[in-house]
């Protein structure tokens, strides 16, 4: 076994250093949280820009550095980095290669823990995180010894004496991953660049395939190729969690399907056959409530939105398939008072799922004279994800105004789906844009700019603004909110950094004088 599988490998990790290049990713803060947990001594480095990883961190008491060959002491014994930073130009990669310290990539390194647990990975263009997040409650509701790796915090998450946690908006800790147990590992894994096939799973959860991440996959079929690929991964026996609402994970399922015949099948949705057939109920005090074909009573969410709720019904199904696997026996052959107990606790889960960071995340409710703005947050950067998030919140707040403020990521991502990003805000009252979030990855060719989205969106909405830069629209957001002089949602949506808007209109609507309540 190579040295970086046995570290990985270990539940005792207190006399090992290892060093985090890039250390505020999300993936890797939450990397951190599990090594930290197992004991680890944890030293890491990163760029200056403070971001919500860095709370994760500090309650963790590690202070990240900044990237310096210096970093690279003696006494390392394993070096994991970002796939953000490149192993012949980052200081501290050619300085460990130098050095010989053994390194492993992010995606390697959960590929290396995900071989020493019953690992479960949940994938998908549109949900993971949320997926993980209500799978890891299902999971801490049934006491089920397992690990759970997310993509962003998660309310509920950090309850236990050892692990960081760090605070929302509702007061809540949270935390990147639950930990709970070794016997299960569960990991939010990413299709981008093939990293999910590093992951060893036994089951895998596929929430939908379609075109996206278009500077490396430049078609929709090479994506799903891609997806293929790591369905192929599961072994003899293995289950394959999948979203029957979705065109292309049905695709990818019925092409998995002609090469596997070893694989069991097990489909969820409002299309699906069998116990996670899903049926919407009423939406009733904050409340989205639904229904599942096995089970005789309904469950409820805090949380909007139908695509919310085809997430529940994927976590509901791996829930219970390692609840089975815990057990020794299949839910069918359970005790009627035993399958009692078992909805109770998935009552209990859903319901204490109260969402994730930069997923619907309410940053503040400002009670003005004339109404109230509730402000959000959310992470949706593409136009599926757009359009239902959006769909969701208009179901959950029918009296608000809704203003959503987009930033769109990547010249690629948005030329390759302009048409789709246009129809995506029709459930919005209003709509702010921006120029173009870039990435590193890509280069501007001056084909596409935030202007060219703009004129796209305004052919199919009536009430659209522009603002190259996000911080020029803050005025004109403070008098919309104000002058509507009713009950307002503004929402910022996307993988920019337009999210900063958000929390500068909550500190100037604060600032008016009769304001009525703020409630953070």
């Amino acid at each position: 076994m190579p040295l970086t599988e046995k570290i990985f490998s270990k539940n005792d990790l207190r006399n090992t250093h290892i060093h985090f290049t890039g250390i505020k990713g999300t993936g890797m803060a939450a990397l951190v949280e599990i090594c930290h947990f197992r004991g680890a001594r944890i030293s890491g480095s990163d760029v200056a820009d403070r971001f919500y990883t860095d709370e994760v961190l500090e309650r963790l008491h590690i202070k990240p550095t900044l990237f310096s060959a210096e970093n690279i002491t003696k006494d390392i014994d394993l070096l994991v980095y970002s796939s953000a930073y490149k192993i012949d130009s980052n200081p501290e990669l050619i300085a460990a290669r130098k050095a010989g310290v053994p390194m492993l990539l992010y995606t390697e390194a959960l590929g290396a823990l995900s071989r020493a647990a019953y690992s479960c990975g949940i994938a998908g263009v549109h949900g993971k995180t949320t997926t993980t997040g209500i799978t890891g409650m299902l999971l801490k509701s049934l006491d089920l010894p397992v690990q759970v790796l997310a993509g962003s915090v998660i309310p509920g998450f950090a309850d236990e004496e050892k692990q960081s946690s760090i605070q929302t908006p509702s007061g809540a800790t949270g935390s990147c991953t639950l930990n709970r147990g070794r016997r299960f590992f569960v990991a939010e894994t990413c299709e981008y660049r093939r990293h999910f096939m590093s992951f060893c799973p036994k089951k895998i959860v596929l929430t939908g395939v379609e075109s996206d991440h278009q500077d490396y996959y430049p078609t929709y079929e090479s994506i799903r190729d891609a997806f293929i690929d790591y369905c192929l991964l599961l072994p003899e026996g293995g289950e394959l969690i999948y979203c029957a609402d979705d065109a292309g994970a049905c695709e990818t399922v019925a092409a998995v399907k002609k090469k596997r015949d070893d694989i069991v099948y097990t489909p969820y949705g409002f299309a699906a056959k069998g116990p996670y057939r899903l049926h919407m109920g009423k939406t009733e005090k904050g409340r989205q409530y639904f229904s599942l074909l096995g089970f005789d009573e309904d469950f409820y969410l805090r949380i909007p939105g139908k695509h919310t709720v085809l997430n529940c019904g994927a976590a509901c199904a791996l829930a219970l398939s390692l609840c089975a696997e815990h057990c020794g026996r299949p839910i069918c052959e359970f005790s009627g008072a035993e399958k009692k107990r078992l909805c109770e606790k998935l009552k209990e889960g859903f319901a204490s799922f109260t969402g994730a960071k930069r997923r619907s995340e309410i940053i503040d409710t400002v009670g003005l004279q004339n109404g109230s703005v509730l402000i959000m947050d959310d992470y949706a950067h593409h136009p599926t994800a757009l359009k239902t998030t959006i769909e969701g919140l208009r179901s959950f707040y029918p009296d608000r105004f809704i203003i959503v403020d987009f930033m769109s990521h990547t010249y690629t991502r948005t030329a390759a789906l302009l048409d789709d990003f246009a129809r995506s805000f029709s459930a919005a009252d209003e709509v702010v844009l921006h120029k173009i979030y870039a990435s590193a990855r890509e280069s501007f060719d001056g084909s596409i700019s935030g202007k060219t989205l703009y004129e796209a969106v305004r052919r199919n909405h009536n009430h659209v603004s522009y603002f190259e830069e996000i911080f020029d629209a803050l005025d004109y957001l403070f008098e919309r909110c104000t002058g509507l002089k009713k009950d307002v949602l503004f929402i910022t949506m996307g993988a920019g950094d337009n999210w900063k808007l958000g929390r500068l209109l909550s500190e100037k609507l604060s600032g008016i004088p009769g304001i009525q309540n703020k409630n953070v």
